[in-house]
């Protein structure tokens, strides 16, 4: 299963790298996609006490491949749950800025170094704390989701600091 599951990936990637990968754009609304996408993974979090809050600027939406998205937004959701302190909230929110939706995701955990910031969008790379877990995949989770955002005309930033990791998502607003 873990096997097909790469397989899978693998095939995906490269067709977002090679832009091969045809999207359905439609008007999304990023306050309803966001809180779905919460909703999905409440199991998971709840099993380490974590839980969500999703604030979005009322009206927000994106033209996009919204199915492409969910799997970007629940990319980050499922690495938020799986390494944040247990108890902790997971913070969710998406505003307006100029012409674009900035879309953030933000967790209490251990920092992440700025070297392995630096490579974490990168095919096939894995923190050293994801490698000696159960949680850790196979490292194609964030290389997806930056493809996936890119082919959608945006960005896709991390950061570190306090003991609070941010992922920011900038996406052309509809």
């Amino acid at each position: 299963e873990r096997l097909d599951i790469l397989i899978n990936e693998i095939f995906d990637l490269t067709r977002y790298n090679t832009r091969a990968a045809s999207l359905h754009k439609t008007n999304v609304d990023l306050s309803c996609l966001l809180s779905q996408i919460a909703d999905e993974f409440y199991p998971a979090l709840s099993t380490n006490g974590n839980t969500v809050n999703v604030s979005v600027d009322e009206g927000l939406t994106v033209i996009a491949d919204s199915e492409m998205l969910a799997r970007v937004f629940g990319n980050l959701l499922k690495n938020a749950a799986s390494y944040s302190d247990a108890g902790s909230e997971i913070i969710i929110s998406a505003k307006k800025e100029n012409d674009l939706a900035v879309i953030t995701f933000e967790n209490t955990g251990k920092n992440i170094s700025p070297e392995e910031l630096e490579t974490m969008f990168d095919k096939f790379s894995r923190l050293d704390r994801a490698r000696a877990s159960e949680t850790g995949g196979a490292g194609l989770g964030l290389p997806i989701a930056k493809e996936i955002v890119e082919l959608h005309g945006g960005t896709i930033t991390a950061q570190s600091k306090d003991r609070t990791i941010t992922f920011c998502i900038l996406l052309p607003i509809a």
